[in-house]
């Protein structure tokens, strides 16, 4: 597939680098700050904050032509994360719910993403699910909290396609490293990506955030 074809629609809505995980972090409080800087600047934040420690995470837009490999694989295609994962690990995924709220009809939540059988955690998501969108027997299995997304999705017969919007290099906070099983500041990769379905209606937006493979 041609890079040019993940450019994002012009018709879609601008939304922040980071929706909605901006959102989950101001909801979740504390003294975190989500600080956009460029790539150049980033493994310098990385060398100094490895001395100092760090509260806070930092984040930079790249270009999908510029995400180096394995990564790239990962993330730069139309494929929904739970079966490019699984795909590339040849193990199921399973889901721990780190945090999540409800909003009227839409359902935020942050999660990691583990190997089963081999437990090693393998992607931190920050989403908002429609859930208006989707079925209500669909809706109540993604409130269930049991499965991926898109292991709901298709299994459920929703019909949709993922359309990543940007990509990005990220420093994590304390908190993504604990979720990832990571110690210590590091670049990161990821991507902001959108469910849609056949009309091009918004199922969910989605910050995924991937360790080193």
């Amino acid at each position: 597939m041609k890079e040019s074809l993940l450019a994002p629609p012009s018709s879609h809505p601008a939304l922040s680098g980071l929706h909605p995980l901006d959102e989950l972090y101001a909801r979740r409080g504390g003294a975190v700050s989500i600080v956009q800087t460029n790539s150049a600047s980033l493994d310098l934040i990385t060398e100094f904050y490895a001395r100092r420690g760090q509260a806070a995470l930092f984040w930079a837009p790249i270009e999908a032509a510029a995400v180096p490999e394995p990564y790239r694989s990962l993330l730069v295609h139309w494929t929904d994360m739970t079966s490019t994962l699984e795909n590339f690990y040849k193990e199921k995924l399973r889901v721990q719910v780190l945090a999540r709220h409800l909003s009227g009809q839409d359902y935020f939540r942050e999660v990691a993403l583990w190997l089963d059988p081999s437990g090693r955690r393998v992607a931190y998501g920050a989403t908002r699910v429609r859930l208006g969108l989707v079925p209500a027997d669909v809706g109540r299995e993604i409130l269930r909290e049991e499965e991926p997304l898109g292991r709901i999705l298709t299994e459920s017969g929703v019909e949709f396609s993922s359309q990543p919007r940007a990509y990005v290099q990220i420093v994590p906070d304390d908190f993504i490293n604990r979720s990832l099983d990571l110690a210590g500041p590091q670049v990161l990769y990821g991507r902001r990506n959108t469910l849609v379905d056949p009309w091009e209606r918004t199922l969910a937006d989605i910050v995924e955030i991937l360790p080193p493979a």
